[in-house]
């Protein structure tokens, strides 16, 4: 509260004397004009840190002061004060930005909340936000020692975004945001449990309810809302490797322009790699039944040559078994920026299909960038920091710029993702021959050795649902934070890959994933 001055500029300055003491007596300075010119001379000279002003005054009018102000000090908080009521007045204010607005007469009370909004708000927020989260830790510390089912670890990871989200967002101490991630980490900790307990069940369609995987998401999620309305195009929009709290960040600026419909999740097949979900997506098959229907298109992890080359094969195939080529359809994958551009030249045409699927690679190649340079670790250092620069790409990409075009047109636009990605920070030894796959968050060979307590070992991949390469060949997928490394090298090799965002594991942020349908304003 201490030197907290006050700029008020009013032409009746001496009938607000009261008003002034009041304020002095909680501890504010108050530094009294009588015009626009010497209060936008006096913010060019002076320390201040809040201004009242008054709208109408002879000479310079508020607007034209506050106009000046703001030129010349934008981040200076101005309270506009008028009698007037006029509604194009109060919108050329707010459209200058102004902190807020007060209609004469003021009284102290009114003055002190506008002060308390302005200054104090961050603290306030702050303080507020996190009272709240101390209340909610007990219940979501209990709720992560409950036998929960897929649906309630939905709901305790979406809860886990809330919070981490808000404590951002208000910014908390960073005490708190350190006992929330040790909740994350804990709650990683039983969902770990939970899948190791319940995958393969759920992979042979046996034993408890099952939640939809990858390879039910085009029957189960997609198709239903194309069939709702054929005449209606549906834009299936799947942003490679975005995480749940990334998909909270975009979503307001989706908001904006479409009406929310539905607004889910699902799981992941394991691996949580491009290779194995997207294509069990686009195909509506696990990898073993691609493998044995597309023998000549399905890579597996030691073949040579691309793993994702075949997604259009096995989407043209999806489509014709379940559409009998009924319907109109198109794939378009984006790469780059040029892809980027020609996606948002060409996005109205796309309204002429009745399903038009959009692969667009980026966040993917985010973190694989921030992995290999040194800049964007500095710029994704955390994820609160790889959330920011995952907005700030799609709030300036060709593909939000194509979406704008759509906005108020008739259209179902589904937003969606193949697998999130994890933040890794320990070190898991793993021993295997040269044939091994190179993830960092799962193998599959010949071999392996490793340690029991911090892998999900499958034995038998078709039990998983995945293909067999060798009589012998088993996978194992790295738990919570670990990450694999060989014993050659091995320092060098912990310190490269620590802290990188990495995928193909048992996570919370790997496995839930965002699914999102929105329809037209």
């Amino acid at each position: 509260m201490n030197n907290i001055n006050i700029l008020w500029a009013d032409d009746e300055i001496d009938l607000l004397k009261p008003q002034i003491m009041f304020l002095e007596s909680k501890g504010y300075t108050i530094i009294p004009v009588t015009n626009g010119r010497d209060a936008i001379d006096h913010c060019k000279a002076e320390q201040v840190d809040v201004v009242f002003l008054d709208e109408s005054m002879p000479g310079i009018s508020g607007l034209e002061a506050l106009t000046e102000i703001k030129r010349n000090n934008p981040g200076l908080p101005v309270v506009m004060i008028t009698k007037n009521e006029e509604e194009d007045i109060m919108e050329e204010a707010i459209g200058s930005q102004i902190a807020d607005y007060l209609i004469k007469p003021v009284k102290p009370n009114q003055i002190l909340l506008t002060l308390k909004k302005i200054i104090d708000n961050k603290r306030l927020v702050s303080a507020k936000t996190s009272s709240d989260y101390q209340k909610e830790f007990q219940r979501i510390f209990s709720t992560i020692q409950d036998k929960l089912d897929h649906k309630e670890w939905v709901e305790l990871y979406k809860n886990l975004i809330h919070w981490e989200l808000e404590l951002e967002k208000s910014n908390s101490d960073t005490g708190m945001k350190e006992v929330l991630n040790m909740q994350k980490h804990e709650a990683n900790v039983e969902f770990n449990k939970f899948i190791i307990k319940h995958y393969i069940d759920w992979v042979k369609g046996r034993g408890a309810e099952a939640p939809i995987m990858s390879h039910q998401l085009m029957e189960k999620k997609v198709v239903p809302v194309v069939n709702a309305d054929t005449n209606t195009p549906t834009i299936l929009v799947l942003i490679d490797n975005l995480r749940l709290d990334q998909w909270r960040i975009i979503q307001p600026l989706v908001n904006e322009n479409f009406r929310m419909v539905e607004d889910e999740t699902f799981y992941s097949i394991l691996p949580t790699a491009t290779q194995y979900a997207r294509n069990a997506i686009f195909a509506g098959m696990l990898p073993i039944d691609i493998e044995k229907q597309f023998p000549n298109n399905w890579k597996n992890d030691e073949d040579e040559g691309g793993k994702n080359l075949s997604e259009e094969v096995y989407l043209r195939s999806f489509m014709k078994r379940t559409f009998r080529d009924t319907i109109k359809s198109e794939y378009i994958k984006v790469t780059n920026h040029a892809d980027g551009k020609k996606l948002e030249d060409n996005v109205l045409n796309y309204l002429n299909n009745q399903l038009t699927v959009i692969v667009y690679n980026f966040v993917d190649m985010l973190s694989h960038a921030r992995t290999e340079m040194e800049v964007l670790k500095e710029l994704a250092s955390d994820e609160a920091a790889y959330r920011s620069l995952t907005y700030s790409w799609f709030d300036h990409s060709p593909l939000h710029n194509a979406l704008k075009k759509l906005a108020g047109k008739k259209v179902n636009i589904i937003f969606t993702t193949d697998h999130g990605t994890k933040r890794v920070n320990t070190p898991s030894k793993c021993i295997a021959d040269r044939a091994t796959t190179t993830n960092l968050r799962y193998k599959s060979g010949k071999n392996l050795n490793f340690e029991n307590r911090d892998v999900f070992e499958v034995k038998n991949p078709l039990d998983a649902g995945l293909p067999r390469q060798h009589v012998s060949s088993t996978f194992i997928f790295a738990r919570e934070d670990k990450f694999f490394v060989y014993p050659n090298n091995y320092n060098h090799f912990v310190n490269y890959f620590r802290d990188t965002f990495q995928h193909g594991g048992i996570s919370l942020e790997e496995i839930i994933i965002p699914f999102a349908v929105y329809g037209s304003k």
